[in-house]
């Protein structure tokens, strides 16, 4: 069975900000020759390697809500610029936004279990991904979304 991890997006303000970063760091590694992989490195490497590459994602925690999710493709070891071993996540550049869920902080990366990930939001018209996230989040405060 697939798990999941939950991160915090540092920095981020919105989900365009997420994309925003996205779309810049793919079009730096087209200039720079590299695959068009959207790679985020953190410092510690997950145990349940197996697990995560069986269809798990990593889910983005922006402004105290998970709003999305990137599936994972690889986990690779790599070293920064001092030496140090750090973990690539490969991730598919592509958001799917999910239910918005409120998340305390923390440090790091957490697993999340299959069971416990929020759901995908529907993409026909008139679904939540269509609404202004101040609106996800006050409706899913109220227990309505």
């Amino acid at each position: 069975m697939a798990v999941n991890l939950v991160k915090l997006c540092v920095g981020a303000e919105s989900l365009a900000d997420l994309e925003g970063w996205i779309a810049k760091r793919l079009e730096d590694r087209r200039r720079r020759g590299e695959p068009a992989e959207h790679i985020h490195v953190t410092r510690m490497t997950p145990k349940r390697r197996d697990e995560l590459l069986d269809g798990g994602s990593l889910y983005w925690v922006i402004k105290g809500l998970i709003q999305c999710r990137q599936r994972l493709t690889d986990l690779r070891p790599v070293t920064d610029a001092e030496g140090v071993a750090r973990c690539a996540f490969v991730l598919e550049p592509a958001l799917v936004l999910v239910e918005p869920r409120p998340r305390n902080p923390f440090q790091g990366w957490r697993y999340l279990l299959a069971d416990d990930a929020p759901p995908d939001l529907g993409e026909g018209p008139g679904e939540a991904a269509d609404m202004p996230i101040e609106m996800r989040r006050e409706l899913a405060a109220l227990g309505l979304l």
